[in-house]
């Protein structure tokens, strides 16, 4: 527990970096979707992200990105003998990645990126405004 309480802006900034993290493993997924290698072992699997709730004081909660997981998804097995990376049965193995399925991880990652940005800008309305009444 921090000596200092959380002010709104670690909590929403925290939140935004494991955003961050997520839009960046989501990024690296839909960079890779449809490659295609030589064998099952060395085909790429999606990562995520997995978070934590992290309680500094009662009533006061973040995030924290515990670790980085690569998933248990199948990689895609294709018959594709004139492929140079077919294995000597012809086969190629596709990404186990699902490009919907990350289109819409990817916007909701964004969407409460900017939740946590609109968070910042109300509470530093909100603090001018109370320094402004004080003068």
């Amino acid at each position: 527990m921090a000596n200092n309480p959380m002010s709104v802006f670690d909590i929403a900034g925290r939140a935004m970096s494991a955003q961050l993290v997520r839009l960046n493993a989501t990024a690296s997924n839909m960079a890779n979707a449809g490659n295609v290698s030589g064998s099952e072992a060395q085909a790429y699997r999606a990562i995520r992200p997995v978070f934590r709730s992290s309680t500094e004081r009662p009533g006061v909660s973040t995030v924290d990105v515990e670790q980085v997981v690569t998933t248990n998804a199948k990689p895609v097995k294709r018959h594709d003998p004139a492929h140079p990376l077919a294995d000597k049965n012809g086969d190629v193995w596709e990404a186990a990645v699902d490009s919907s399925a990350e289109l819409v991880d990817m916007i909701e990652s964004s969407r409460n990126y900017q939740n946590n940005v609109q968070v910042l800008q109300t509470a530093k309305s909100l603090m001018l405004d109370t320094i402004r009444m004080g003068k």
